[in-house]
């Protein structure tokens, strides 16, 4: 039997911490939302089909802890805020392109 000495909540692979902080109903779509540009939480709903605000909201809140997205206020008026990929977020491209390679 092996003993695991990895700090409660710690993925022991690479690519299971990334999956990881992805899974979720809402972030795989709001990942590749992203990918095209920046993201207002209003477009989001519309978006993704069956959604709700606390599902959404919660998705996003957490792929920003995990410094996937960068969530910034927009001095404009009316006043809004956008979600944007952040420099994490658009390094995980490379990876997911290459897990691709696999699956064709």
């Amino acid at each position: 039997m092996t003993t695991n000495n990895l700090p409660q909540g710690e993925a022991s692979c690479p690519a299971e911490n990334i999956l990881k902080q992805l899974s979720g109903k809402w972030k795989p779509q709001i990942y590749r939302l992203a990918l095209d540009g920046p993201l207002r939480f209003n477009s989001l709903l519309r978006q993704l089909q069956g959604s709700n605000k606390q599902s959404v909201a919660t998705a996003l809140k957490e792929m920003e802890e995990a410094d996937i997205l960068v969530k910034t206020v927009v001095q404009e008026k009316p006043l809004h805020i956008e979600y944007t990929l952040s420099e994490r977020g658009l390094a995980m491209v490379s990876v997911f392109k290459s897990m691709e390679g696999f699956l064709n």
